[in-house]
């Protein structure tokens, strides 16, 4: 086994130390959420902390993990008497990005099921991470039916597994801990609200910092056993301090006072719902334990809050995290009890002996709350290409509710909310065999299988003679995500400030659409001479929308080019993902320049892409009394709709979706 790296070894990122080591104290907070750039310790910080997780007894022989004081009476292996048991390490485990459902809560024997009546039950990854750590690497990119499960179970404290009326329910407590890099993808806001807390990391920027970084992680990798050592006295030092501080919880005192101040935090934030308030009572009492008292005080309330909230203060991918701390300052000081000496520090959170160990030295990490602004458009956020006649870029228009745009036919891409698919979740449309291990079973297809042969195979009795050959999969029916990918015009004959507005206005409102659908996103942009992809296929619409907000336009129209790129960022997406099919959002006013006969050129690169089944949509941008209906002509060219901004809105054209698949026939 290898030797992990010491928790108290890793340099600076005082909250995501601060909230790994609060849930330790208090599992009942929730969980981690940790957002962060690669390379920022999320992963190694999460499996040095279970090393300092203090061993669990556990019944011998349970593959549940129950605890011989008082077991499970419903558990599976079960009954147990309760007595002594084996001390063990508690467990890390970690949930794959790619994990099956039934990896996850663990399947039945569906065959000894049917024919047994016995629930024969292989137990999953949650049995396997109770009263331990439950870890989940790029939990952005996890399906979401494997997200309800997680946080059900994590809410509940068990697991349940309903298999055509045979059902398990088993202890399912673990520490939650998910990374995620935003570039990827964000979660929904439903699911962020589900974890406890959520810390911000980033590298540090000062040197000295960053040298020590290096300096530890460089001696590690050479001996790892030996610089573990080293730190064994620090080690040792915080798994007693976690000890002593789940021990001294249940003591400590949560006053009206402290109540008043987390009520009142919440409101003034707007928060929704409840779950807010009770994440920040609990937090702010395992910071008191933290710190030794059994008193909550305004300094655990606003580190409370620090931590608790700024994820469930998002509405949509677009609104940066954070939480204006003088806001907060001043809300905890309107409603803080004036008897008591416990104003915050507003000099930073968590005082009073909150933090978690320091090894010395200045630590700028980002908080919870540090959220660095976007740049205003144009001006200097990012660099903005050069070109003639090029203008400064303008600010998006109000984003609105757009009419659901799908590809035709039947996918069967990663789920999603979008075109219809073949999928493990949905509407069952008919039964097939097996192909691997039996995952949905279809009960009606398989008992008419195995009818027929009831008296060739001996059945004596009223219980149903199953073999595996009779067993049939329930094929489904549901939504797929697809690869949304906007080819917009940026050229000058687009440039005019209001309507340009208005045209990004419109992408911003396809791009929290595909958020909302869970598709993946790129961006093409053409103008001047060329075509550029702003951003490649991702699963971060915020990306997107960042990329479209410095857009800058002008000088000519090159959309041959435009649609050419297209063609060869598809391809390539083909091969890394064959089965996301593409939806193509022409952005445009249907002009073309520039160059030998444009018109005739960017005619043939449209039927390029529908020669090749390419679902397409073009919103026509033209503006003006009179109207020359270019971008309708190269509408039929790709073999898809046209439709202007207005039509874009959900509550215009009814049937938008029928005109896509009807006008899109090569995609079938």
């Amino acid at each position: 086994m290898s030797t992990p790296y010491p928790f108290t070894a890793i340099v600076g990122q005082d909250d995501l130390r601060l909230a790994l080591l609060l849930n330790a104290v208090s599992p009942a907070v929730g969980g981690v959420l940790v957002r962060g750039e690669k390379g920022t310790a999320k992963s190694t910080a999460v499996r040095a902390l279970s090393a300092l997780l203090p061993e669990v007894d556990v019944i011998t022989g349970c593959r549940f993990s129950c605890d011989p004081v008082a077991p499970d009476p419903v558990c599976p292996d079960g009954p147990h008497e309760a007595g002594t048991g084996a001390a063990r390490a508690a467990r890390m485990v970690e949930l794959p990005v790619g994990a099956s459902e039934d990896r996850l809560v663990g399947a039945l024997d569906i065959e000894r099921a049917l024919a047994e009546g016995v629930k024969a039950f292989e137990p999953g990854l949650l049995a396997h991470a109770h009263r331990g750590i439950l870890y989940v690497d790029e939990v952005n990119l996890l399906h979401d039916h494997l997200v309800d499960l997680l946080l059900d179970a994590a809410a509940m404290g068990a697991s349940y597994v309903e298999r055509e009326g045979v059902s398990v329910r088993h202890a399912a407590r673990f520490l939650l801990v998910g990374t995620m890099n935003p570039e990827e993808g964000e979660l929904r806001p439903q699911l962020l609200d589900r974890f406890g807390l959520t810390v911000e990391v980033s590298a540090s920027r000062e040197p000295d910092q960053r040298v020590e970084v290096v300096r530890r992680r460089l001696a590690y990798d050479d001996q790892p056993a030996a610089f573990a050592a080293r730190w064994d006295d620090e080690e040792s030092s915080v798994r007693a301090r976690i000890v002593a501080a789940r021990a001294l919880l249940p003591e400590v005192r949560l006053g009206d006072a402290a109540l008043r101040q987390i009520a009142a935090t919440c409101a003034a934030f707007e928060v929704d719902g409840m779950r807010a308030d009770i994440v920040m009572a609990r937090t702010a009492t395992a910071l008191a334990a933290w710190a030794g008292r059994t008193d909550v005080l305004a300094e655990d309330v606003r580190q409370a809050a620090l931590l608790a909230l700024p994820h469930r203060r998002r509405r949509n991918p677009f609104d940066a995290p954070g939480l204006d701390e003088d806001k907060l300052d001043d809300t905890l000081q309107e409603f803080g009890d004036q008897g008591e000496d416990d104003d915050p520090d507003p000099d930073g959170p968590g005082g009073g002996g909150g933090q978690p160990p320091q090894d010395g030295g200045p630590t700028p990490e980002a908080g919870a709350g540090d959220t660095p602004a976007r740049p205003e458009a144009g001006e200097g956020g990012e660099p903005q290409p050069s070109g003639a006649g090029e203008q400064q870029a303008v600010r998006a228009g109000e984003p609105f509710r757009t009419k659901m745009l799908s590809v035709p036919g039947l996918g069967e891409g990663a789920a999603g909310r979008r075109s219809r698919a073949r999928t493990a979740h949905g509407r069952t449309t008919g039964a097939r065999r097996p192909q691997g291990a039996l995952t949905k079973l279809h009960l009606a297809a398989t008992i008419q299988a195995a009818a027929p042969h009831q008296r060739a195979r001996g059945r004596s009795g009223r219980g149903l003679v199953v073999r595996r050959d009779d067993l049939r999969q329930a094929t489904r029916e549901g939504r797929e995500g697809n690869l949304v990918l906007f080819v917009v015009d940026a050229s000058g004959s687009m440039a005019a400030r209001q309507r340009m507005g208005a045209v990004k206005g419109a992408v911003l409102s396809l791009l929290l659409d595909a958020y909302q659908r869970r598709d993946k996103v790129g961006l093409i942009t053409f103008r001047g001479k060329d075509a550029e992809v702003a951003l490649p296929p991702t699963s971060s619409v915020d990306a997107a929308a960042a990329r479209l907000e410095v857009l800058p336009t002008g000088g000519r129209t090159p959309l041959a080019a435009g649609l050419l790129k297209a063609h060869d960022v598809l391809r390539v997406e083909r091969l890394r993902d064959p089965s996301r099919r593409p939806l193509v959002v022409v952005v445009t006013d249907g002009r073309a320049t520039g160059g030998v006969d444009p018109v005739a050129l960017a005619g043939r690169s449209a039927r390029l892409l529908a020669a090749e089944g390419v679902a397409s949509v073009v919103v026509d941008c033209e503006a003006g009394a009179v109207r020359l209906g270019l971008a309708a002509e190269l509408a039929r060219e790709l073999g898809g709709p046209a439709v202007t901004l207005d039509e874009l809105r959900a509550d215009s054209i009814a049937g938008l979706v029928k005109d896509v698949s009807g006008t899109s026939r090569r995609a079938a």
